[in-house]
């Protein structure tokens, strides 16, 4: 861990900060707003597909200015974000609400990027443990991002507008954060054909790994994202108070982020595939405590498992993705993976509070069995195939 890649952790904690805040308040925000109850997670989805909708202009921002301008723009963009949204709550529009999540979803896009920015910044042969570091500093966004939400909640008479509030000063401090870093030195990149390389197509035919990756991050994230959004929305209903949901939530992130200082030397001893796996078996431990009650013990469990389950698959996914693609591909590559990420999330949010509001919180966690299960296959389907032809090194099933 070298100087920048500790100031590159503490900005991916405090990206992680803003998300956590989101997901903690936008979907009880929106249940306020919401014409109907069902929309109530709409803000929620807002932020997704504006994340989804970025993914192309963020890897065109990268390829044009390089890593340190571009995350600046993301921040930049997270100011106003987090202002237009307390200017929503103030004025009770749910429609501009709406709007500045999706507005803000070009940050989450921006951040997805750090952990790409991790392995730049480290050794080839270190680049697991650079990753999984780097993702570590979410801790920073577990422990004050529900804290923040719960403590700002009525600071200011109107409930959760000191919360949005707050997360316009956390947006000026990633800028102060980012300008420290050194990020190497790149030449000029288009993010076009022009640049050389693979296209999407053909890596997701030529290179079963790079699509393995983007499915695992694209469902790992999807289902952690279907039930930590419908969360406090679940434990309202259960009549158990928003702090009670804070700190599921707080425990969710800490599940997370905190396997970061391992995952990295998890990955270099036991092969990435194997992680993985582990990770979707944990993805179904949650789901299975989910389904045998609805006290906070059981919400606390099965959220920190689900929590672990997705650091061990997204970091997994991560480091399975750089190796599968070349340097004149890294752009299109990355926002390819991003993308299916944010449509998963987009998907998921909105099927969360739907769901979670019409079916209940059980037949919610049932339907997560269905791409847990699909992953688990995907990864049993490349083991196979890498046993088969003499799996190299960094994906071995040792």
């Amino acid at each position: 861990m070298n100087r920048n890649l500790w100031l590159l952790a503490i900005a991916q904690g405090l990206f992680l900060t803003n998300n956590v805040v989101f997901i903690a308040i936008n979907g009880l925000v929106g249940l306020s707003l919401a014409p109907v109850g069902w929309m109530a997670t709409l803000p929620v989805m807002g932020y997704v597909v504006g994340g989804a909708l970025s993914t192309g202009l963020v890897a065109r921002s990268q390829a044009r200015w390089g890593r340190r301008v571009a995350f600046q723009v993301g921040l930049a963009v997270a100011l106003a974000s987090a202002l237009l949204a307390a200017l929503a709550l103030w004025l009770g529009s749910f429609a501009l609400l709406v709007t500045a999540t999706v507005v803000a979803g070009y940050y989450s896009a921006n951040g997805q990027l750090y952990r790409f920015a991790a392995g730049e910044l480290a050794a080839p042969s270190q680049r697991e443990k650079a990753v999984s570091l780097v993702l570590a500093g979410g801790l920073i966004g577990a422990i004050v991002g529900p804290n923040l939400a719960n403590h700002t909640r009525d600071v200011l008479g109107t409930p959760f507008l000191g919360a949005y509030l707050a997360l316009a000063g956390v947006a000026l401090l990633g800028m102060a954060v980012m300008a420290g870093i050194r990020f190497p030195a790149e030449p000029p990149r288009s993010s076009g054909r022009a640049a050389g390389g693979r296209s999407v197509v053909q890596l997701l035919r030529e290179e079963p790994r790079f699509a393995v990756a983007a499915l695992g991050a694209a469902l790992g994230y999807g289902v952690m994202n279907l039930l930590m959004a419908a969360t406090p929305l679940a434990m309202q209903t259960c009549g158990l108070p928003f702090s009670d949901a804070a700190l599921v939530l707080e425990w969710h992130v800490i599940g997370m982020f905190a396997p970061g200082f391992v995952t990295g030397h998890l990955i270099q001893r036991f092969g990435v595939l194997r992680i993985m796996g582990v990770g979707v078996l944990l993805n179904a431990a949650c789901i299975a405590i989910a389904l045998s009650g609805q006290d906070l013990h059981q919400f606390l469990v099965a959220l920190f498992l689900l929590g672990v389950g997705w650091n061990f698959l997204f970091t997994g996914s991560t480091t399975l993705a750089m190796q599968a693609y070349r340097a004149e591909e890294k752009d299109r590559a990355q926002a390819a993976i991003n993308f299916g990420v944010f449509a998963t999330m987009a998907l998921t949010s909105f099927a969360s509070g739907a769901l979670v509001t019409t079916q209940g919180w059980w037949w919610l966690n049932l339907g997560s069995t269905v791409p847990v299960a699909l992953m688990g296959l995907a990864l049993l389907a490349l083991a196979w195939r890498e046993r088969n032809r003499g799996a190299a090194a960094p994906v071995s099933l040792r």
